[in-house]
């Protein structure tokens, strides 16, 4: 879904007219969340998620994450919810077999990178991880899943959003209250420009040791300057993306903004071709949108890969130390 503008100001008329809905919404999160069981299996758990709903930077930093511990000489496997796929027994993410329809386009893109596994129980995933040989998990946005116990919390947040209007669904974009979430946490990531405003603007917050992040283009030797482009984007903030695009000289002739996991089917690409040919202009998308596009769509279709850099990564790297994982700077 596409988040209303209203989450991201003052509370008002709206959020006001919402409010009993969200009293049901956050009773029944503290419940569900409180209830919960958390298993522990034999090996570590680190759990990347947030507060919000939608995208804030979560899987490029499970990408990161996994990238790190691998070159450290430990065996990471991610595992995830798959939200969009309709695959709900365990199941380990094949790319060469399976679509985003089957696991979700989050863990299709992941499993490029890291083994991942995907299922409505997660605790099964995590055991069978293990039993395949994984050494640490990297649970991707497993914040709020009350079934299964982590060793380290990571919550990211955007640094120019934040937390919106600091109220849950559907009254502003939050899936918990800030302090409830944060008490459960034990590093927060902060990505994007605006770091320093954040930590101003959200001094609650700073309890937490704060990490600032900012994403990179991943150098292709592609030259975007004045490439005429037409870009499309279902994340979790498609202005992102097109700034991004813009920042590095490309001549955005066209925004088309989806809706977070929005399928790309062939009738929706027709016409996203049918305006960059009428504007003498390619198409291009992100990472996470290009795994879900039509096989015969991918070689029509430029992709922009993004990093994430961490300006200091010994709040995660010492937790993880404590855990017997081994990271770069830990040796």
């Amino acid at each position: 879904m596409r988040q209303p503008e209203f989450w991201f100001k003052q509370p008002g008329v709206l959020s006001g007219i919402l409010f009993p809905l969200e009293v049901i919404w956050r009773a029944a999160a503290r419940n569900r969340i409180g209830k919960g069981r958390r298993e522990r299996i034999k090996i570590p758990v680190i759990c990347v998620g947030n507060l919000n709903v939608g995208g804030t930077g979560k899987t490029p930093l499970v990408m990161e994450l996994a990238r790190r511990l691998t070159e450290a000489g430990e065996s990471p496997h991610a595992v995830s919810r798959g939200f969009g796929g309709n695959t709900s027994k365990p199941t380990l993410v094949d790319p060469s077999r399976h679509s985003a329809t089957d696991v979700g386009d989050e863990p299709l893109l992941l499993s490029s990178f890291v083994p991942t596994w995907v299922g409505a129980k997660r605790p099964e995933c995590a055991r069978l991880a293990a039993e395949a040989g994984a050494g640490v998990i990297i649970l991707d946005d497993g914040h709020q899943d009350p079934s299964l116990a982590h060793d380290v919390s990571v919550i990211v947040v955007d640094a120019e959003r934040g937390f919106g209007n600091c109220r849950v669904m559907p009254a502003g974009p939050l899936r918990e209250t800030v302090d409830e979430g944060l008490h459960r946490a034990d590093v927060l990531v902060v990505v994007g420009s605006n770091g320093q405003r954040f930590r101003k603007q959200w001094k609650f917050a700073s309890d937490l040791p704060v990490i600032e992040a900012n994403t990179t283009v991943l150098p292709t030797g592609k030259d975007w300057r004045d490439e005429r482009v037409v870009a499309f984007a279902g994340i979790g903030d498609p202005l992102k993306f097109f700034s991004c695009l813009s920042d590095l000289g490309a001549n955005v002739v066209h925004e088309v903004p989806l809706t977070d996991h929005q399928v790309l089917d062939g009738r929706l690409m027709t016409r996203l071709e049918m305006v960059a040919k009428s504007r003498s202009a390619q198409l291009v998308t992100t990472e996470k949108d290009a795994v879900r596009l039509p096989k015969n769509w991918r070689s029509r279709v430029l992709t922009l890969p993004v990093r994430l850099e961490l300006s200091d990564w010994s709040e995660i790297d010492d937790r993880l130390a404590g855990l017997g994982v081994i990271v770069p700077d830990a040796g």
